[in-house]
Parts: structure tokens; C-alpha cells; sequence
């Protein structure tokens, strides 16, 4: 006789459930989700249908703009620049092949500044007066022996907030001019905002550099570094003004936002909120390519699917003190920019959020591995994520090396609201395997609903249940202790 089949394995229904959703938001027929095209439309149609069907309410608060909140995102892409020094009677003329400027906004003129040689740009804080209205002049360079730059590299960025009417960098590494073209001369995006004016950045080759130093105290940019080495260092004008001019191109995106909410039995106690971005690239090959869209599975079909699955069962279990919120952003991708709008405009005061929970590129790990937090030990969270773990036997990964992540992910801009924001899941407790997937697929065509893990999403979905109980429990967590969140 032949012996009888085995029955098959059946599926667990919340992992069923997951994957019916990555597999329709990262098919084709969604083309890669990108803002403000039909991509958009079906994703947005599809999540506000299962949000609805829940039995979520529009989280918008606002009876004009029902569960979808309009996001315009501005697209700048660089048109043309000039840029010229003068020292005394002499004038430098920047050339097309050996600078660039660029602005963040249409149009930016700053013209006849003086020049500040602020070194490396590194220095703790260069003092306001020494920047207001001037250039501030910065080796692109690094300092001999300084540590990895713990503010992600934008030293040009810290100049302009502190103050500077522009910063010009010289290129006296690594990189030439062709590398910051191919690099700065991609669009940039935006929130909607003021038409004219914005920040301008200008690269300018050694050679311009040494032009400009001609006839100065120091003879070359090799002189140059070693001003800026010196322990005693400290800006200095360098007798050139300099005029800078640069002009971009704007296409303006409309997109949106999508809120919904789970009621509370006391919403004045604050609310909880559960976050994931539904946009990507849409098409981001081109020909003879064969797969041309960016589909986005694990990033972020993925955190759709987890937070939606996750509203699922708590809308079926005892209806909780807090709101919970659940936000799916658009524009991420081009910079956070969902995120922002929401914290620009938000449907209840960012003070009365006691914890938001992002879920971003899950679905790298299979069933049964430790969590890791984004964002571990620079929120008042932490105590309540251990309980939570705790009770579901479950481990924590050691280490905070997760927290790389921190700012490459909407849980950022919560952070920089005093918001408490961290991710957890089991996706970013394998270095090994993340850096896997961010070399190999990450941002790809290949980022395909067949290669997402779906046991580790399971156990995030579990995850993010019990911390929006615990957290939507005001006897458990009372409230925030303190400003809400802690740059490591």
C-alpha cells in the first residue's frame, strides 16, 4: 500500500495575512509606489480600504480631509550657478568645470561676503558672530585622527544653521568636482514652502582654491590644512569676498498622508501611534534592464502590512485608555518628508503622543529571533520595551549597534519634536544580515515580495501589539518622564 501524503503545514493566519499584503503592494500593478501617481493611488486605496474595514475611524481630524492629509512635496533640480572671489583689485572667476553651486530653493544669490577659513568645519560650535553674513570657507578633508563624524557628515549643513550666508568647500581629498556633480546635481525635494531663497552650497577644485589664496597669508591649500590641523585653531577672515549665485528648476508633487485611528476609553490620557512609510521608487531601472520597478517588499511593504495586521488585533481585543494612531507617510524616501509634514500640521498636539513605534524594513528575519531597538537608550521607553519582551518570552539583542539607524528612518523626525520614537523588531538584530540586504537589494529591483522573511514579520506584528498595550495602558506608563528623546 502506499503510504498516506502528509497533510500539508497550514499557514499561520497572520503570517497569510502579511504576505497577501506585500504581495500586492510590491506587484507591478502598484509600480513601485512612487509619490504622486497612480502607484500612489492604489496603495492608498488599498490601505484605506482594509483600515476601514478594521473598523478604524479617519485619523486626520479634519472633516475636509478625511483619513487622506495632503502633503505637497517640491522636486529642485540644479540649473545653473556662478561663483566669483576678489581679493583687493583681483577677481577670481569660478569656471563650470572646476566649482559648483548649488540652493534648496529657486533662486539664491549672496554677493560680495566676506570669507571665513572655519578649518574643517569641525570645531564644537564656531560662534554666530564669527558666521553671520559671511562665507564660511571648509577643507573638505577630515582632521588627521579625528573619530567618524557622529552627525552623519553634514558639516556644511551645521555652518548654514549656525548661521553662515553660504559655505564653500574645497576639495582638497578624495573627491573631485565630477564626483560632487554627479552627486549634487540630482534632484532634491522639499516641503512645499517659500518660492524664493534657500541655503547655498558652492565645491570649488584645489586649483580655484589656490587662485584665491594668491596674494593671502598662506600660500596654498596645502597651508591651508595645516592651519587647520593646529590644536589652536581658530576661523579667521581670509581677505576675499566672494559672490555666489545659483538657480534650480521646481516641479511640484502632490501626494498624502494616511491616518486612522483606534478610539481610546480616555483620549485625554494621550495617544500611541504605530508609523510606516508606503512610498518607494516606482520605476528605477531603465532599459535593457529587464525588471525595471523598484517594488519595495521589504522596504516598506513590509511595515504596511506589520502595522496593519497589528491594528487587526487590537481592534479585536479590549479597547484601550489611550488613542492609537496609525500613519503610513509618503515621501520618506525623499527624505522624511511625510513625517515632516505631519509634525508641521498635526491632527492632535505632538505633546500628548506618549510613544510612537515605526515599523520600517522588517521581513529580513525568519521566526524566533531577538528584537533590536532603534533608537535603545535615548528615549524614556525603554524600561516598558524590556517588560514587554519580558512577558512574551522573548530576548533582546545586546548591543546598541541599531542604532545606526536611527536617523534613516521616520522615527527621526518624532525625535526631533521631543517625541519618543523607536523601532523594534527583529529585522536589525543580525548586522550581518542587514548589511547583506542593504549591499545586495536594498533600494533595487530586486527587493521582492518572494525573498521577504514572513516568520520574523509574525513576530513583529506580535511585538508591536503588546507595546501598544502596554504603552496605550496609562496605569502601566503614566506618561513621558522627561523632554521625550535623547540624541545618543
Amino acid at each position: 500500500m502506499l503510504a498516506a501524503a502528509a497533510p500539508a503545514k497550514r499557514e499561520n493566519p497572520i503570517e497569510k495575512a502579511l504576505r497577501q499584503h506585500v504581495e500586492t503592494l510590491a506587484s507591478d500593478d502598484f509600480d513601485g509606489r512612487e509619490p504622486g501617481t497612480e502607484g500612489e493611488s492604489k496603495t492608498l486605496r488599498y490601505l484605506a480600504r482594509q483600515w476601514f474595514d478594521i473598523g478604524m475611524e479617519s485619523g486626520t481630524n479634519d472633516p475636509a480631509h478625511g483619513w487622506f492629509a495632503p502633503v505637497e512635496v517640491v522636486e529642485r533640480e540644479p540649473l545653473s550657478f556662478r561663483a566669483s572671489f576678489t581679493r583687493g583689485r583681483r577677481k577670481i572667476v569660478v569656471p563650470d568645470d572646476a566649482g559648483l553651486v548649488v540652493t534648496s530653493g529657486i533662486r539664491s544669490l549672496v554677493e560680495n561676503a566676506p570669507v571665513v577659513f572655519v578649518g574643517y568645519g569641525d570645531a564644537p560650535a564656531v560662534p554666530r558672530i564669527e558666521l553671520a553674513g559671511r562665507i564660511a570657507l571648509m577643507l573638505d578633508s577630515r582632521r588627521p585622527g579625528s573619530a567618524p563624524d557622529r552627525e552623519g557628515g553634514d558639516r556644511a549643513g551645521r555652518l548654514l544653521d549656525a548661521g553662515a550666508a553660504a559655505v564653500v568647500t574645497v576639495l582638497d581629498g578624495d573627491q573631485t568636482i565630477d564626483d560632487v556633480t554627479a552627486h549634487r546635481r540630482r534632484a532634491g525635494y522639499a516641503l512645499s514652502g517659500d518660492r524664493l531663497g534657500g541655503d547655498i552650497e558652492a565645491y570649488v577644485s584645489s586649483a580655484v582654491a589656490n587662485a584665491m589664496l594668491a596674494g593671502g597669508t598662506v600660500a596654498d591649500v596645502s597651508a591651508l590644512r595645516r592651519e587647520a590641523a593646529a590644536v589652536d585653531f581658530a576661523p579667521r577672515l581670509m581677505g576675499l569676498s566672494g559672490t555666489l549665485e545659483a538657480t534650480s528648476r521646481e516641479t511640484r508633487i502632490r501626494t498624502h498622508n494616511l491616518i486612522g485611528k483606534l478610539e481610546g476609553r480616555n483620549p485625554g490620557s494621550g495617544a500611541v501611534m504605530l508609523v510606516a512609510h508606503w512610498d518607494h521608487f516606482g520605476k528605477c531601472a531603465s532599459p535593457p534592464a529587464e525588471d525595471l520597478i523598484c517594488n519595495g517588499a521589504v522596504d516598506n511593504a513590509s511595515g504596511l502590512a506589520v502595522i496593519t495586521e497589528a491594528a487587526r488585533i487590537l481592534s479585536r481585543g479590549r479597547q484601550l485608555d489611550r488613542d492609537v494612531y496609525f500613519l503610513a507617510t509618503t515621501g520618506e524616501e525623499l527624505g522624511l518628508l511625510g513625517a515632516l509634514a505631519f509634525a508641521e500640521s498635526p491632527p492632535l498636539p505632538l505633546d500628548r503622543i506618549v510613544a510612537v513605534f515605526n515599523v520600517d524594513s522588517t521581513g529580513l528575519a525568519p521566526a524566533g529571533q531577538p528584537f533590536s531597538v532603534v533608537g535603545k537608550g535615548t528615549t524614556d521607553l525603554d524600561a516598558g520595551i524590556v517588560q514587554v519582551v519580558r512577558a512574551m518570552k522573548r530576548k533582546l539583542a545586546p548591543g546598541d549597534a541599531a542604532n545606526a539607524f536611527i536617523k534613516r528612518q521616520d522615527g527621526w523626525v518624532f525625535r526631533q519634536h521631543d517625541v519618543p520614537a523607536v523601532m523594534v523588531s527583529t529585522s536589525y538584530s543580525n548586522q550581518e544580515r542587514l548589511e547583506k540586504f542593504m549591499e545586495d537589494t536594498y533600494h533595487r529591483p530586486s527587493d521582492e515580495a518572494a525573498k521577504v522573511e514572513y516568520g520574523g514579520m509574525v513576530d513583529d506584528v506580535q511585538m508591536q501589539v503588546e507595546l501598544v498595550r502596554y504603552f496605550g495602558d496609562a496605569r502601566r506608563f503614566p506618561g513621558r518622564t522627561n523632554a521625550g528623546s535623547r540624541t545618543p
